[in-house]
């Protein structure tokens, strides 16, 4: 019997399933499989919530192909959505999680329907299911915590898998415990995390929306002042201001594309105001990972670039030229999402790690 942890990650348009069998020293990819959703279909529904059961069939017809004889199911795992703050690790899925995610969430994302997923694939296989790391790890120190403003302190919402997984491969590559390795992560995908890594913890982030740079998609941190008074102009609706913050700021709100390698190729093609606009995103990402070196002191064991656009061999190479004096560059491209997902249920099911239990508080 060759033991099985199968993992989902919805996205907008997108159900990545993926299946892992258990070998002597970790996991093994079976398979994976990026589910396209096509837009028509994905508009048919009211909100994501109504489309759990859409998703839930696609992940069935995944698992009906590519489940072989002799293989079962030991446990499985889901993205983890929009949840109120947490500690970083393995939560165990509940009835009280799966509707919190689906009926209650902080933000309405599709990340919002892993946990209900993974939930009705284990009970089907009366397993435990499991999420890891959801965008609500919130380790922030005190200290970070004081944004200026009283009633409006600063919080975590950062890409947690990706980069507790790819600090977990730095920290194997220099030899270095876990918990004692200092580092700067830049997760550089649709949304962009910028994070001060200590001894185990995110202490402290960009947040997408405070200093962060803008990306492919999001606007970033814009200057308050402006953003307020647009508010209140009434030339604006409160969904026209999220989609200029969120979808179609940053490159798409100057170049009309979210995609960095047809900026590059309007550059090549001599696009001086495509040249400008990444050199500015090349800008505010070097100077956020300075923001995050400071807060070790820039006593770092390295730099992490991740994401997507870490596939980018020019952003990587200007990104390195701004900030390699403050430590050495390492690069982890893609998210690899459902492989961290898949480790995280592993190192539960080993004893390596102790899950908690949903609800769970920082």
């Amino acid at each position: 019997m060759v033991e099985i942890i199968f993992s989902v990650n919805p996205g907008a348009t997108t159900t990545k399933c993926s299946i892992y069998k258990i070998v002597e020293k970790g996991i093994e990819e079976v398979v994976s499989e990026n589910i396209e959703h096509p837009t028509e279909e994905i508009k048919s529904f009211k909100d994501i919530t109504s489309q759990v059961d859409y998703r839930y069939e696609k992940v069935k017809d995944f698992l009906n192909r590519n489940m072989r004889d002799g293989y079962k199911i030991v446990a499985t795992a889901g993205r983890g959505g929009m949840l109120t703050p947490v500690p970083s690790g393995v939560i165990k899925i509940n009835e009280e999680l799966v509707h919190f995610s689906l009926y209650t969430p902080v933000y309405q994302h599709a990340s919002n329907l892993g946990a209900p997923l993974a939930y009705r694939v284990a009970k089907e296989n009366n397993v435990d299911s499991f999420i890891v790391d959801p965008v609500s790890v919130d380790e922030f120190t005190d200290v970070a915590r004081i944004s200026g403003a009283k009633d409006f302190p600063r919080f975590s919402f950062v890409h947690a898998l990706n980069i507790r997984a790819t600090v977990r491969k730095l920290s194997e590559m220099l030899n270095i415990d876990f918990n004692r390795i200092k580092c700067v992560v830049a997760h550089l995908g649709a949304g962009f995390s910028i994070a001060a890594f200590v001894e185990g913890k995110i202490v402290d982030n960009d947040n997408r929306m405070e200093s962060a740079p803008f990306t492919a998609e999001r606007a970033g941190g814009v200057p308050p002042i402006p953003l307020v008074n647009a508010c209140f102009s009434g030339q604006y609706t409160k969904e026209q201001i999220m989609k200029k913050l969120y979808g179609e700021g940053g490159l798409y709100g100057y170049l009309k594309t979210k995609d960095l390698r047809e900026v590059l190729k309007m550059i090549e093609n001599g696009d001086k105001y495509a040249e400008l606009i990444y050199n500015a995103m090349v800008y505010q990402i070097a100077k956020e990972i300075g923001a995050m070196g400071s807060v070790m002191d820039f006593e770092i064991d390295g730099i992490i670039l991740t994401g997507g656009m870490a596939y980018s061999e020019k952003l990587v190479k200007d990104l390195t030229r701004k900030v390699g004096k403050i430590g050495k560059i390492y690069v982890f491209p893609g998210s690899n999402e459902n492989e961290s997902l898949a480790l995280g249920v592993y190192r539960v099911l080993k004893g390596e790690e102790k899950y908690l239990t949903w609800p769970v508080k920082v």
